[in-house]
């Protein structure tokens, strides 16, 4: 999950980061109660990159040119995404702009401290620039002091960097982050630094043990759209597509494949879940049953979605439990027909029944499971049990063509 500016900025400054005077602005109006003095610098708060070259960074010397320029970011969209939040900042003098980062580095399954003496940073070229540090082992002074060394600083710089990345490197432990950034830290003439821009990204599976992080997650769930939500909080073992199948896994790699599969097939894939781990609006423990009977609500809410294909293969907890949750799902379909149906009087206008289950079980643990189901009395491809993913797949892509001809 990235946060933006304005909270990590919050976060910079309750650890020690030095960060210049600012105030969040929710609406152009509270620009005339400001606590800051002119002039300021007005930030549009957007998870996208080059706000600035969009027109979401304004400078203002007055209160009238503040609420003016608010107004115009405010109603700027910056890829595809309008800001909720503005911030009002006082500008700053630099002689210099470093770029400062403690990234999570998977490869050595290590912390790394980075650090370039140009803010503005060509990646493709970022190796002969770049110096870094591995944390091989226990933290201490002595790792962010060798950073700003190969940084080629000396003296009270030195030691006003190395300061500033050994409270990055805290915050990134405290927080189980995957990146601390600050892209510029400025300093002034008399060599002092200052944090004017920074990113922080969480590791996804951290969330749910920071009660504070939890609770960003959740406001941005309530406030965006799901693709909007995929670019801010990451993969979460999700994938919103636009197309009119459905697909739940216990694995990525079994919902990947999934998903390659139909749309090789022909077909267009829609919400896909993984199921193996808990799903970010989960603010309790979850079993697997747990996990299923929700992917199943959400994929059942989804007006776009005609038919869903289930593949779980290899072991999955609770089988009979989950097993019992589909043949519920099926099972109430079924009787919600016949009471349109009752109801209707001979009416033409009945309702179908929700979407179609195509469900593949792979595994010699699912063989109970699979007679189970296939006993089940259900309307007529409400319910679809293979063993090979294949066919499965093939269900799924006929079953969804037809509905989709009708609309």
């Amino acid at each position: 999950m990235d946060l933006l500016e304005y909270q990590v900025k919050e976060w910079f400054g309750k650890i020690g980061i030095p960060v210049l005077p600012s105030q969040r602005i929710d609406h152009p109006t509270d620009l005339k109660r400001l606590k800051i003095r002119f002039p300021i610098v007005l930030k549009s708060q957007v998870h996208g990159a080059e706000r600035a070259k969009a027109g979401g960074v304004r400078f203002a010397e007055t209160t009238i040119d503040a609420i003016a320029a608010a107004q115009n970011i405010f109603s700027l969209p910056i890829w595809g995404e309008l800001p909720e939040v503005v911030l009002a900042e006082s500008q700053y003098d630099a002689n210099q702009e470093f770029y400062l980062a403690v990234v999570l580095d998977t490869a050595v399954c290590r912390p790394v401290l980075l650090g370039c003496k140009e803010a503005d940073i060509d990646w493709e070229s970022a190796g002969e620039k770049m110096h870094y540090v591995v944390v091989e082992q226990e933290f201490s002074p002595f790792y962010a002091r060798r950073l700003a060394l190969k940084m080629g600083l000396q003296g009270t710089l030195m030691q006003s960097v190395s300061s500033v990345v050994e409270k990055m490197y805290e915050l990134f432990v405290q927080k189980d982050l995957d990146l601390v950034e600050i892209n510029p830290l400025a300093v002034s003439a008399t060599s002092q630094v200052m944090a004017l821009n920074g990113k922080v990204r969480v590791n996804e599976r951290a969330i749910k043990r920071h009660p504070d992080l939890a609770q960003m997650a959740a406001k941005i769930i309530s406030r965006h759209t799901s693709t909007e939500i995929n670019g801010i909080l990451g993969d979460w073992d999700g994938v919103e597509m636009h197309g009119k199948i459905g697909i739940l896994g216990n694995g990525t790699g079994s919902v990947m494949a999934t998903l390659d599969l139909v749309a090789n097939a022909g077909g267009k894939p829609g919400v896909c879940l993984n199921l193996r781990h808990a799903f970010l609006t989960d603010t309790t423990p979850t079993t697997f049953r747990d996990r299923l009977a929700t992917g199943l609500k959400i994929l059942e809410a989804d007006k776009s979605i005609q038919v869903i294909l289930i593949n779980f293969m290899g072991s999955i907890p609770q089988t009979e439990e989950v097993v019992e949750v589909i043949a519920r799902v099926v099972q109430q379909d079924n009787n919600e027909l016949k009471s349109q149906v009752v109801h209707s009087n001979g009416s033409k206008n009945r309702q179908e029944p929700n979407s179609p289950l195509v469900v593949r079980l792979a595994g010699s643990e699912f063989d109970a499971a699979r007679k189970y189901l296939a006993t089940l009395k259900t309307p007529s491809n409400a319910l679809l049990v293979v063993e090979n993913l294949d066919e499965a797949v093939a269900a799924a892509v006929r079953l969804a063509k037809p509905m989709a001809n009708k609309k």
